[in-house]
């Protein structure tokens, strides 16, 4: 087979081919407004700075990338209401002080131009939650923890907006769909193996089992947490099944949910208990990673794993959305690694920020007039479908992260791509490159897009 990332092999083939001439390109796919002020000569910056090196790298590399394919984009057609495009970041390793410089170095080099910043994490958001709101800046961010989006008492919106929505929320979302699932779900309990912190714990809340609780869905008190670095985990996950867990939900990320499933199939438990967990754990990244160890069957060990699908992903090609990203991917050679979740939503994010500039400019008349406060206002004003759908850009009345949410299942797609795999034998195994074979993961959607409950508080 002609060497082809991990997904765009199936992406091409179920789609057809996508045209690759320039002529053929597709249209972008978002509704953008049009443009009441030329910006000819003027430049907007998209600014970002995160971990791109360290425990989340997996995940947030292809920011970059899909950034700067969507900046080369625009400036290979004539910018945007004339204004070229460009970015600003920095890599911070996944370190606070290296964010907090990070910020002081954008703010006084920026000054009046930082209105708008993207941001990687919740640390990162909790950490700046309060300058943002001094300097008025606003920041996009993929998703939020409590704190930063509402403060400490959960109740106070700040100048953060989060696509997704919160994590607490994506767990009550999952007991709503373990608790109308009983067939597949009988007498549940939930245990948390998790990393720490403000993103690994969100959802281990009173709230959260409270509510769960009263859906019929037990989730035990205790989180059991292990560290992006641990390589062992099974104290951890043998607690949580001698707590009567017959669920594992993991906030965790690229190696953790692989190391989640790798540890049941090691317990010979990979049958008897489910994994699940927030958005992230249907990412690209755990479906190469969790091709470590495979079951018994011969399946990777994260073949079955629920999560949370806030979004559309790479296999609905009948989206213009996604037909536009994967052309772009394919167009600009991206690598493998880079088909993940940050690569397609960081085009959305692109997307947002360029109708949040577009309507802002028009309404204060120039860019120069543009402000955080002007720019704030736009963001709560705007209910935009996100490159014509991807997701769903809408804060009114308060809210500061999304609303929409479904369930999808992490599996591997079979040799006529009709479906998934039932094991090794009707498994579509491609290339990696390095002369071994590679199962091509998907996510299938298991639930219609559904507002989520409200557990904050």
């Amino acid at each position: 087979m002609k060497k082809l990332s991990l997904l765009l092999a199936l992406l091409l083939l179920l789609a057809g081919v996508l045209p690759m001439t320039a002529q053929d390109m597709l249209p972008y796919p978002s509704d953008l407004t049009e443009c009441e002020v030329d910006l000819t000569g003027e430049t907007i910056n998209i600014f970002h700075f995160g971990d791109l090196s360290g425990p989340y790298a997996f995940i947030t590399q292809p920011i970059v990338s899909a950034v700067t394919d969507a900046v080369n984009y625009w400036n290979g057609r004539g910018g945007v209401c004339g204004a070229e495009l460009a970015q600003v970041y920095e890599d911070t390793g996944g370190s606070r002080e290296a964010a907090q410089s990070a910020y002081d170095r954008f703010t006084s080099t920026y000054g009046g131009e930082l209105d708008l910043l993207l941001l990687y994490s919740s640390d990162d958001g909790e950490l700046l939650r309060e300058q943002l709101a001094e300097d008025e800046i606003v920041s996009y961010i993929a998703a939020g923890s409590i704190e930063s989006l509402y403060g400490e008492d959960g109740q106070t919106p700040g100048w953060l907006y989060a696509s997704n929505p919160l994590y607490i929320n994506q767990f009550g979302f999952f007991c709503q769909f373990v608790a109308a699932n009983s067939v597949a779900f009988p007498d549940p309990v939930i245990a948390f193996v998790t990393w720490p912190g403000a993103f690994g714990q969100a959802g281990t809340e009173p709230a959260a089992r409270e509510y769960c609780g009263g859906l019929g869905v037990e989730v035990l008190p205790e989180p059991q947490i292990f560290l992006p670095t641990d390589t062992d985990i099974l104290t951890q996950v043998q607690n949580a099944v001698d707590g009567g867990a017959n669920i594992l939900y993991t906030n965790s990320l690229a190696t953790g949910p692989a190391l989640l499933a790798g540890t049941l199939v090691d317990l010979g438990l990979e049958n008897e208990i489910k994994l699940a967990g927030v958005n992230w754990v249907m990412d690209t990244s755990v479906g190469i990673l969790g091709q470590r160890v495979l079951k018994p069957d011969g399946l990777p060990s994260v073949d079955g794993m629920f999560g949370s699908m806030p979004f559309l992903w790479w296999t609905e090609l009948s989206h213009p959305a996604v037909q536009f990203v994967t052309q772009q991917f394919n167009a600009n050679n991206r690598s493998p690694a880079e088909q993940n979740i940050a690569y397609l939503v960081s085009w959305g994010v692109a997307d947002a920020i360029i109708e949040t500039t577009i309507r802002t400019a028009n309404a204060v008349g120039s860019l120069d007039g543009v402000t955080g406060a002007a720019i704030r206002e736009t963001a709560e004003a705007m209910d935009y479908a996100v490159l014509g759908g991807l997701y769903q850009h809408s804060f009114e009345k308060g809210m500061r992260d999304g609303v929409l949410n479904r369930i999808a299942v992490l599996k591997y797609a079979n040799t006529t791509m009709s479906g998934a795999a039932t094991g090794p034998d009707d498994a579509l195994l491609i290339d990696d490159g390095a002369g071994g074979k590679l199962f091509v993961p998907i996510v299938v959607p298991l639930s219609d897009f559904m507002e989520v409950p409200q557990l904050r508080g």
